[in-house]
């Protein structure tokens, strides 16, 4: 996971890419004829220092190698701190990605 991470004026953006190649159900019933088979990002967490700042679920309908942005106020986080994402799909695969909050 590439992860970008800046601070100003009181607020991080971070931008995120997992790298995955999200398979749909409607994808792998054409291509195997079993719904089962599909495999996609489900959930999606992040912390600062151990401290958990954002945790969101998502579905089979992201592209290819997703990326995710959003901001979060900098309360309590200064410039240097790291920022740890992972990434659970359906099928129990993990992915990771740190970055230090420029």
């Amino acid at each position: 996971m590439k992860i970008k991470a800046k601070l100003k004026n009181g607020v991080i953006k971070v931008k995120a890419m997992a790298k995955h190649g999200m398979t749909t159900f409607n994808m792998m019933e054409k291509k195997t004829g079993n719904r089962d088979d599909a495999n996609f990002i489900v959930h999606i967490n992040g912390e600062i220092n151990g401290i958990q700042v954002v945790d969101f679920s998502t579905s089979q309908f992201l592209s290819k190698n997703p990326i995710f942005k959003f901001e979060l106020k900098a309360d309590g986080f200064k410039k240097g701190d790291k920022l740890i994402m992972t990434w659970v799909d359906r099928k129990g695969k993990t992915g990771k990605g740190k970055a230090k909050i420029k």
